[in-house]
């Protein structure tokens, strides 16, 4: 298996932007590519190419379950493991997530000294499954 390089997250929040950005660069040593909406998600992340999709739930306009939803139906997105990170955590919104075909979800506010590692733990979970 390829190790996890390159990281897309949709996030409207500029200031969880910052401290994820910092989190995933620094302490995990990723390239991270930050979109504020699903719609500059959708624009930009095939040229990307990410290995994996971070997605906010809670996203004006367009929010993260309708973005995941758009993102899988472009061909070369289509198998990429991705997950959601909201405060929205009660089970059966978490259910709700998974059964979209998320890998995991990972809940805000998220402690930046472990993001990377929960990132690549979904992550790896998401390849075997798609395997």
């Amino acid at each position: 298996m390829a190790e996890l390089a390159r990281i897309l997250y949709v996030e409207d929040e500029k200031d969880i932007q910052e401290v994820a950005r910092l989190a995933l660069e620094m302490i995990g040593g990723f390239e991270v590519k930050i979109c504020s909406s699903g719609e500059q998600a959708l624009a930009e992340a095939e040229q990307f190419a990410p290995q994996m999709i971070l997605l906010d739930v809670m996203m004006p306009n367009m929010d993260g379950p309708t973005t995941f939803k758009a993102l899988k139906q472009l061909p070369s997105l289509r198998l990429i493991p991705t997950a959601f990170m909201t405060a929205k955590v009660m089970p059966s919104e978490v259910k709700q997530l998974l059964e979209l075909g998320a890998v995991g979800v990972i809940p805000k506010p998220f402690d930046p000294m472990t993001l990377s590692q929960d990132v690549t733990k979904l992550w790896q979970q998401g390849c075997q499954d798609s395997a």
